[in-house]
C-alpha cells in the first residue's frame, strides 16, 4: 500500500517536524532525535502546573496535535503504537516542569503505564513534584481487569489544562483530572483495521462485518457484528455503556474518527446517537472530528463524561490549539424553513391506467435493482454514483406512483420531470428532468409518444453538449427513441442495449468526469449511463 512518506524509520520525526513548521510559531520540539521525540509549547508558562501526556504515534491529532495554553504542555511520541522510552518521558518532564509541579496523563497500557511510571520515579527524585493520573475509559470489556485508555482520555487533557491554566495548584488539578478519568467511558466500532505506513494492509473483516469494542493499535474487536444501519449502530453501543455514565443527568459527547471514516458517515452517526435515550441527555458536543485516530481505521468512537459544574466550565474554556474539538452545546434543531415562493411542487391530480403504473413501476424497479452494477461500472470511469443517482430518482418516482397522473400523459411527463428533479442530483438527474419536461410540453402540443420522446432527446443534446459517438447515455437513448415507431418496445430495448455495448469501445469521452481519462482507462468499460438507459428500456420491453 503506497503511503506519502519518506522512510519508515524516520516517519515519526518528519511528522513532528511537520507539525512544528505548520503551527505559525506555536509549538518547538526537544533535541535529541531520534530516541527524544517530544514536542512543547513554544511559549512555556513555568509558573503553572505542566500537564504532560503521550504515547505511541499513529493517533494524531493526539497527543502533540493538543500542546498548547488551556491543554498539554508537552507531548511525548513513542514509535508507532509503541510507547516512549523513559527517558524521552522523563526529557519531557524535565522541559516543563516548574515549582508548580507536573501532572502526568497515563493511558492504561503496560507499556505507557511501566514507561510513565518510571520517569516520575526519576523526576520524584530530582525533587519535583509529580503527580499521575490513569485514563481506563474503555467499556468493551466490562470484566476487564485493565480496561484500556482510548479517546476519552482527551478529556482528561482539557480537564487538567484548563485547571492548570487557572492557576489551581497540583492537587487540585490531579483531583479535577482523576474526576473526570474515573466516570468517562468510551466504545469503538471499526470496520477495517489500521495499516502502518510503510507495510502492508492485513484486512481481516468480510464485507459488511464490523469489529465492535476495539482499541486504537488495530487489535481485533471484543466482538464481531454484522454492521447494522447507523440507528441501530447508535443504539448497540449507547447500550453498552454503564454506571456512572447511564446515571448522569447530563453528559458531554465526543465523536471520535477513528482515521478513515468520512465526513458524511460521521455525520449521519452523531445524528443518530444524540437520538438514543443516552443522547438525548448531552449537553455539550465535540466532534464528529478526528481527535485520537488509529491511522487509516475506518471507524468511530463514542465517549460519554458525566458533567458537574466544574468539568462543564473546563470543556468550554475555549482554546487557541487548531486541532482541539471545541465543546458545542447541545440545542433542539431549528424547524425547516418553507422552500422560497416558486419552488413548492406542482399539484398534479391522480390518476389510474394500469399498464402505466406497471411500466412504470417495472423501470423503476430494474434501476433501484441495477444500483449496485451501475455504481461498479462508474467508479472505473467517473465518481461511482450513477447507479445511486438513478436509483433514487426510482425510488422517488415509487413512492409517488399512485399520486402520479397516470392516464394524462401530458401530465405524466411533467410530474416524472418535477419528481426526478427534486429527487436526483449529478448530470444524470437534471438531464432526466429536462428530458421529461420536454416531451411532456410535446405530448401536451398533440405530438405521439415516439414524436414526443424524440423532443426530450433534443433538448437533452442542446443543453448536454453531447452527440452521438461522444459516450454518454445519448449512445444508447437516441437509437433507442428512433426504433420506438420501427420496432415497437423490444426494438427499442434491443438497440438501447446494443448502443450500450458500442460504448465500450469509444476510447474518448466529450463531456462528463469521463472525458478527463485516457483511452486506455476507458477502452473496454460501458458508459454507465449508457447501461441505465438500456436498463430501463429492457424493463419496459420486458413488462
Amino acid at each position: 500500500m503506497a503511503h506519502f512518506i519518506n522512510a519508515r524509520e524516520t516517519l515519526v520525526t518528519d511528522a513532528i517536524d511537520g507539525l512544528i513548521v505548520a503551527s505559525g510559531g506555536r509549538l518547538a520540539r526537544l533535541d535529541g532525535y531520534p530516541e527524544i521525540r517530544v514536542v512543547l509549547r513554544a511559549d512555556p508558562d513555568p509558573d503553572r502546573v505542566a500537564v504532560v501526556s503521550g504515547g505511541g504515534s499513529g493517533h494524531e491529532p493526539a497527543h502533540a496535535g493538543f500542546v498548547g495554553p488551556g491543554l498539554l504542555s508537552a507531548a511525548v511520541c513513542g514509535d508507532v503504537f509503541a510507547s516512549p522510552s523513559v527517558d524521552a518521558v522523563l526529557a519531557g518532564i524535565l522541559a516543563v516542569t516548574g515549582p508548580a509541579g507536573c501532572l502526568l496523563v497515563v493511558k492504561n497500557y503496560a507499556g505507557d503505564r511501566l514507561n510513565f511510571g518510571l520517569a516520575a520515579e526519576r523526576a520524584r527524585a530530582r525533587g519535583l513534584r509529580i503527580e499521575t493520573v490513569l485514563v481506563a475509559d474503555d467499556v468493551a470489556l466490562p470484566e476487564a481487569k485493565q480496561p484500556r485508555g482510548i479517546a476519552g482520555t482527551l478529556f482528561v487533557h482539557k480537564v487538567a489544562g484548563h485547571a492548570a491554566a487557572s492557576g489551581a495548584a497540583l492537587d487540585s488539578v490531579a483531583a479535577l483530572a482523576r474526576r473526570a478519568a474515573s466516570a468517562v467511558q468510551s466504545l469503538g466500532i471499526a470496520v477495517s483495521t489500521a495499516t502502518i505506513p510503510g507495510a502492508e494492509p492485513q484486512p481481516r473483516l468480510a464485507p459488511g462485518q464490523a469489529e465492535l469494542g476495539l482499541g486504537i493499535h488495530g487489535e481485533p474487536g471484543a466482538e464481531r457484528i454484522a454492521l447494522p444501519s447507523a440507528a441501530d449502530l447508535a443504539g448497540l453501543m449507547t447500550a453498552r455503556f454503564g454506571p456512572p455514565v447511564v446515571g448522569a443527568e447530563r453528559l458531554a459527547l465526543l465523536v471520535n474518527n477513528l482515521g478513515a471514516t468520512t465526513a458524511l458517515e460521521m455525520q449521519v452517526l452523531t445524528r443518530a446517537v444524540l437520538d438514543t435515550d443516552l443522547g438525548r441527555r448531552v449537553r455539550l458536543l465535540l466532534g464528529p472530528s478526528p481527535a485520537m485516530t488509529a491511522l487509516d481505521m475506518h471507524g468511530a468512537s463514542l465517549s460519554f463524561l458525566p458533567l458537574d459544574d466544574a468539568l462543564e466550565a473546563a470543556l468550554r474554556a475555549p482554546v487557541a490549539v487548531p486541532a482541539w474539538p471545541r465543546a458545542q452545546p447541545v440545542a433542539p434543531a431549528a424547524p425547516a424553513r418553507p422552500l422560497p415562493e416558486g419552488l413548492q411542487r406542482e399539484a398534479f391530480a391522480p390518476s389510474r391506467d394500469a399498464l402505466v403504473a406497471g411500466r412504470i413501476e417495472a423501470v423503476a424497479r430494474a434501476l433501484a435493482a441495477a444500483e449496485a452494477s451501475l455504481n461498479a461500472l462508474d467508479a472505473r470511469v467517473g465518481d461511482g454514483d450513477t447507479g445511486t443517482t438513478f436509483a433514487g430518482a426510482a425510488r422517488a418516482v415509487l413512492a409517488d406512483l399512485d399520486r402520479l397522473p397516470q392516464a394524462d400523459a401530458p401530465a405524466l411527463a411533467r410530474a416524472l420531470a418535477e419528481r426526478i428533479g427534486r429527487a436526483a442530483g449529478g448530470s444524470s438527474g437534471v438531464l432526466a428532468s429536462i428530458f421529461f419536461a420536454a416531451t411532456g410540453a410535446a405530448l401536451a402540443g398533440g405530438a405521439a409518444w415516439p414524436r414526443a420522446l424524440a423532443d426530450g432527446v433534443a433538448r437533452v443534446r442542446s443543453y448536454g453538449g453531447a452527440a452521438p459517438g461522444d459516450r454518454t447515455l445519448l449512445d444508447a437513448l437516441i437509437p433507442a427513441v428512433a426504433a420506438l415507431e420501427a420496432g415497437g418496445l423490444a426494438g427499442a430495448a434491443r438497440a438501447a442495449q446494443d448502443g450500450a455495448r458500442a460504448t465500450a469501445a469509444m476510447e474518448r469521452a466529450a463531456t462528463g468526469r469521463s472525458s478527463y481519462l485516457a483511452a486506455g482507462d476507458l477502452r473496454g468499460i460501458a458508459d454507465p449511463g449508457a447501461a441505465a438507459v438500456a436498463e430501463a428500456f429492457s424493463a419496459l420491453a420486458s413488462a
